[in-house]
């Protein structure tokens, strides 16, 4: 393989594709030499696309796929049934090792089953996890699961605490960073039965820096770098997260555009509330990866705009060089 990342993005997945997701390869490619996209879909509409702008024609490939897997149907049907879709034949690229990892902001049920039935999980692995990072008053935290196991058993999660530690140690580079299980309460005989049966596990599981249950009124401040749970629960997380900042953020636009005087003073503030907003932007920090395949699946927004997908394909970058698969593998033997 080449010295370059290189990355296979499904171009006809999400809202905006083909426009956005070829967009967002160019922007990669340009502010990165070292990455190689090759972007997976109908030929036809990509190079259209790619005719619009300039860039280094050795760092991006087009690989013809025919078929598109639609948001609404069923996954494990449509990745059995189109194995010429681009999601398919993206991820067909990593299983043969002719990409790193690839990139999708299509159907989150298809990028789940063509993950375990293409790709493959690494060996011990019993489940495979999201875990997209949330922005908290401390920075962020990791949030694993949160889409790709709603039924999990305890030894399920005390994996997806192993996986979500060798990821935030190397992506953010802190050493021995804490893990929390999300919880009713602090204490350890509260929670149902998965929580009560899991807690123990996660205490005794050596490799971990576990420090307990904590709660969702914590979450935003930051109460642990790991948050572990099972996809409902995480999934109900993130998209009630993402929502209140949605309905936050367009409170404050409505309060600050209300009369002359609030508009005058939206003018001065407008620097530092720039800033905070970029703090708890969710989309900074690239797609959800999906922990415990042989190969890098990263999971991006829908709704996904070129700069998302750009740092997305970016992120498969420290993946690679930080080697986490295989410290996720010398992890789950020991």
């Amino acid at each position: 393989m080449s010295s370059k990342v290189v990355v296979a993005l499904d171009a006809m997945g999400g809202d905006y594709a083909p426009v956005e997701t070829v967009k967002g390869a160019i922007e990669a490619v340009k502010e990165n030499p070292d990455i190689k996209v090759i972007l997976v879909g109908k030929e036809e509409e990509i190079n259209s696309e790619l005719a619009r702008y300039t860039y280094e024609k050795d760092n991006i490939e087009v690989v013809n796929a025919t078929e598109v897997i639609d948001m609404g149907e069923v996954p494990t049907k449509a990745v059995r049934e189109k194995k010429d879709s681009s999601l398919v034949v993206a991820m067909r690229l990593v299983r043969d090792e002719k990409a790193d990892a690839v990139v999708s902001a299509g159907s989150t049920g298809a990028i789940l089953v063509g993950g375990q039935l293409v790709v493959g999980r690494i060996k011990g692995i019993k489940r495979p996890a999201l875990a997209p990072f949330l922005p908290s008053e401390k920075g962020f935290s990791l949030l694993i699961d949160c889409g790709a196991n709603v039924d999990a058993r305890p030894e399920h999660l005390v994996q997806f605490a192993q996986m979500g530690t060798v990821y935030f140690e190397n992506v953010m580079g802190k050493k021995n960073p804490t893990v929390g299980i999300v919880n009713i309460g602090t204490e350890e005989e509260k929670g149902n039965q998965l929580v009560k049966e899991t807690y123990p596990m996660l205490r005794d599981c050596k490799g971990i820096n576990f420090i307990g249950s904590v709660e969702a009124r914590e979450i935003a401040k930051g109460g642990t770098d790991i948050l572990v749970c099972e996809a409902f629960v995480g999934n109900v997380i993130l998209k009630f997260f993402e929502g209140v900042a949605l309905t936050f953020l367009g409170c404050i636009k409505k309060g600050l555009m209300a009369s002359l005087r609030t508009k005058l003073g939206a003018l001065m503030i407008k620097p530092a509330l720039k800033g905070l907003l970029k703090t708890f932007d969710v989309s900074s920090q690239g797609g959800a990866p999906l922990l415990g395949l042989k190969g890098l699946v990263v999971k991006a927004h829908g709704n996904s705009k070129s700069s998302e997908i750009k740092t997305a394909i970016g992120q498969c970058i420290t993946f690679k060089e930080n080697s986490i698969n295989d410290k996720i593998k010398e992890m789950i033997q020991q």
